[in-house]
């Protein structure tokens, strides 16, 4: 169902896919459906006071005008008005029954779905672009608003309207009636199927267009520090105007297709009420109808040709909606590709973290990550991941902490296969920490508590004490409760760090996973975090991916990786008496290290 880098979808929804996303979404309503049942009674009572309008005029007109009955017009003027009145209050309450139920429905269905990306893997969103994502929670759920509001409403008042209306003017008049199906319903039957294939098809090229230029839209948004700095303001611009006037080509092509549609059923409805009453008059001229079905006739062609024009424009909103909603239940239906297993165990508390010669490959790429790699780490042992950029140590590391599972092999935990492992207990035994440490909106006090909902302000102070940064964050005029604002744009990158490492003293885990925690840091930054890693490492196992001989030195084992095999392990001192890869990287590391002067400064 997915492609790499985008949703695919089909070029075309047709019926059939339309009829079962309809059908599903009539499921997903079913908590609604008493309020549902409520507003389509409405409709069929507001459809009967339409019609009631054309029938007292025709009484007026034949009982009353006709035969000089002055009761028999005021009955029809009194009825009139009592069903204006009625009409009015039904048209309310039907209004706000639908809408009841239908944001009730919206607002299901953005939980289901957010729910639904949250559990989704790493995997997925490599695949899957971030602005195409949002788009589907915005703007693809937006598109149903309109439907839901008002449509739904409109679509079973508009066919019952119809099918009534046909009715009734036969009852009135066969004559008349057959005059007017057989000029209308030729015309607009092979305009409706054209219509209809053709809107369907500039829909969901709309939708695609809308999910672009969000993506867009985002990435100039979020990158605006990398764009302005190198000044590809200019660039940026000229992409999201490519992607912006193809939205706009997009919905101009629907528009026409609407234009030509709707314009052919709007001279249809004229040309049918100058036929009505060119042929009503010679028929009431010869006695075959009377004056007042002529003019109920010509009052029931706008119930005939309104019900037509709505339904039409109503199966541009059906379609949009339901090639939104194709979208959404696709997203739905995607099976996380990091999923618990059906019957999940516990992990023990302390063990081995072991990987059993694994392989893994990204999606869309042929050469593997990494192949065949076996790597153990001891209960409190340090293991560091060194080699060249993209031999595979990342990978690896998230390989351990099942962010992603092997292609081959597998990894195990005191001797239980993560796999098969609850991924509550999975993530309180083994912790990743990042490079840079995310912030959400909020106090410092929220962020960190992120890594343990149920933990009390004093969990959260330990946890801070535990890393040696509780004075840092007190020294705040508000304290633990400083709001962070987007990003944690309030605090530097060494204390957006430091709430990092607490969120994993928080959760207190055997295993930490380090992918060089500190290689973003200013030098007097950096010194600070280090001792709260040094604080946080103390008694667990720890796998760290490292760029810096002073991080690796400190290890208990060193595995260098290479063209994503391990090509050597073992202690700082052994590896470089081995003279291979890993004294290669560490000279080099050793030459790339500043001079330091001993006179400077005297």
């Amino acid at each position: 169902m997915f492609a790499a880098g985008a949703i695919a979808e089909e070029d075309k929804l047709d019926r059939a896919e339309t009829g079962r996303v309809l059908r599903r979404s009539l499921q997903f309503a079913q908590p609604y459906r008493r309020t549902i049942w409520w507003a389509i009674a409405l409709v069929c009572l507001s459809t009967m006071c339409t019609l009631a309008g054309p029938v007292l005029v025709k009484f007026g007109l034949d009982h009353g005008i006709g035969s000089g009955s002055a009761r028999a017009l005021n009955v029809a003027v009194a009825g009139y008005v009592v069903v204006v009145i009625v009409a009015y209050f039904v048209g309310r309450s039907q209004y706000l029954a639908i809408n009841r139920a239908g944001e009730g429905f919206l607002r299901d269905l953005r939980v289901t779905v957010f729910d639904k990306l949250q559990a989704q893997s790493m995997a997925y969103f490599d695949r899957n672009k971030a602005g195409v994502l949002v788009s589907r929670m915005t703007a693809d759920i937006e598109s149903m608003g309109e439907l839901i509001q008002w449509g739904l409403l409109q679509f079973v008042g508009a066919g019952l309207l119809l099918v009534m209306t046909l009715i009734l003017m036969t009852a009135m008049s066969w004559q008349l009636t057959l005059m007017v199906v057989l000029f209308v319903a030729p015309v607009l039957g092979v305009a409706s199927i054209r219509f209809q294939r053709q809107s369907n098809a500039a829909y969901l090229d709309v939708r695609e267009r809308v999910g672009t230029n969000l993506s867009n839209l985002q990435e100039g948004i979020t990158g605006v520090r990398v764009i302005q700095a190198y000044g590809r303001e200019t660039e940026q611009e000229r992409r999201f105007v490519v992607t912006n006037r193809a939205l706009y080509r997009s919905h101009l092509h629907s528009v026409k297709i609407s234009t030509w549609y709707f314009g052919l059923v709007e001279w249809s409805g004229i040309m049918s009420i100058a036929l009505i009453v060119g042929v009503g008059g010679f028929l009431v001229h010869h006695g075959s109808v009377k004056f007042g079905t002529v003019a109920a006739f010509v009052l029931l062609l706008a119930n005939l040709f309104d019900p037509v024009q709505q339904l039409s424009q109503l199966y541009n909103t059906v379609q949009s909606a339901a090639a939104s909603l194709h979208k959404l239940y696709a997203l739905m239906d995607a099976e996380p590709d990091v999923a618990e297993h059906p019957r999940p165990v516990q992990l023990p508390l302390e063990g081995e973290l072991v990987a059993h010669a694994v392989t893994f490959a990204y999606d869309g790429t042929e050469r593997p990550a990494l192949h065949d790699v076996s790597l153990g780490v001891k209960p409190g042992e340090r293991v560091a991941l060194v080699g060249p950029t993209g031999a595979g140590k990342s990978t690896l590391a998230k390989l351990l902490s099942r962010l992603y599972d092997p292609t081959s092999g597998y990894v195990s935990y005191g001797d239980v296969d993560v796999r098969l492992a609850s991924l509550a207990s999975l993530r309180e035994r083994v912790v990743v920490v990042p490079q840079e440490g995310f912030l959400f909106g909020g106090t410092i006090m929220d962020n960190i508590r992120i890594a343990r909902p149920a933990a009390t302000d004093n969990d959260v102070a330990a946890a801070l004490v535990a890393i040696g940064a509780l004075e840092r964050f007190q020294e705040f005029p508000e304290g633990l409760d400083t709001e962070v604002r987007e990003r944690g744009s309030r605090l530097s990158a060494g204390e957006r760090q430091l709430v990092s490492l607490a969120r994993a003293a928080l959760v207190d885990p055997a295993v930490l996973v380090l992918d060089e925690a500190t290689s973003n840091l200013d030098p007097g930054t950096e010194a600070v975090v280090e001792q709260a890693l040094e604080r946080l490492m103390t008694g667990r196992s720890v796998i760290v991916v490292a760029h810096r001989l002073s991080t690796v030195q400190r290890a208990d084992r060193i595995a260098v990786i290479d063209h994503a095999r391990l090509v050597e392990i073992g202690t700082h001192d052994e590896l470089m008496a081995l003279g291979g890869k890993y004294h290669a990287l560490a000279s080099a590391w050793a030459r790339s290290q500043p001079v330091v002067d001993p006179s400077a400064g005297r």
